[in-house]
């Protein structure tokens, strides 16, 4: 689906876009192309599409996999997903909810540890999405997403770099940052305001921390990162005994003055598991 196509299916259908469903689609053939490549799909895989939109995507997921659920807030959109593609004979199976994905992966805890998120994801709700995955308990194996620039640069942040924090380790728990690239405004209708940047996260192998001290490790880090400017130990004092903070901080080399920022996912990592024996 080209931009003049894309144009005449929104006038055809009378359908007036929505800026706060973060409706920007990505219309490029060459940059919707890379995406499923960089998915590196096979012919048994099952795909998980947020925010289909007018299906450009879609379709070309329906080509190279087995089976796509694709989650679709607007209702508007959900008719024209189903007249698209009901007159199509695709390999794969294609499956279509009308719901809101995040209210959606909150409410249904099924498995999705042999699926892959392949998605243009709606800007607004992109944070909050990985977060929720990367927390199931059977999270995709891989996710490739296409979202704002500067979110992706959290996603691939590490220790030290200006845009490390909460949304960094949250996911690199679970994940490890694969490569990304830029996607330029003009291959949206309508453009964004915002630069674009496809990220691929690769679901850890060997899970860094026992799934009963999840919890533990996303409150550690948020608290760590409640007042960015503020000495970490200070902050960790609201909840943990200054002398086990202590006694944790110096086997791990950290100085007691220093800021979650320069903190590493791995110390994190073994922060959680001494605080929690």
């Amino acid at each position: 689906m080209n931009l003049s196509e894309m144009k005449q299916a929104l006038a055809a259908g009378g359908i007036q876009l929505t800026k706060s469903l973060g409706q920007n689609f990505l219309h490029d053939g060459n940059q919707l192309r890379r995406i499923v490549a960089t998915a590196s799909l096979t012919k048994t895989d099952k795909v998980l599409e947020v925010g289909p939109g007018l299906g450009p995507l879609t379709e070309l997921l329906l080509e190279n996999c087995a089976e796509v659920l694709a989650i679709e807030k607007d209702r508007r959109l959900v008719e024209f997903l189903r007249q698209r593609f009901s007159f199509k004979t695709h390999p794969a199976a294609f499956h279509l909810l009308h719901d809101d994905a995040l209210v959606y992966l909150q409410r249904e805890k099924r498995d999705w540890s042999g699926w892959k998120l392949v998605a243009n994801l709606p800007y607004s709700v992109a944070s909050p999405i990985l977060v929720e995955l990367a927390r199931a308990t059977r999270s995709p194996e891989r996710i490739v997403v296409t979202l704002q620039s500067e979110v992706a640069l959290r996603l691939v942040a590490q220790a030290d770099d200006d845009d490390y924090g909460i949304l960094s380790l949250l996911v690199q728990l679970r994940y490890k940052p694969a490569g990304h690239f830029k996607i330029p405004p003009e291959c949206f209708f309508p453009s964004p305001d915002v630069d674009s940047t496809c990220v691929t996260l690769e679901r850890r192998n060997e899970p860094l921390l026992p799934s009963e001290l999840h919890g533990k490790f996303d409150h550690l880090v948020k608290l760590a990162f409640s007042q960015r400017r503020k000495m970490m130990m200070k902050l960790l004092k609201q909840e943990w005994p200054v002398e086990k903070l202590t006694m944790a901080f110096d086997q791990l080399g950290l100085s007691p003055q220093i800021r979650a920022e320069k903190v590493s996912l791995e110390q994190f990592v073994r922060l959680v598991e001494m605080l929690s024996g």
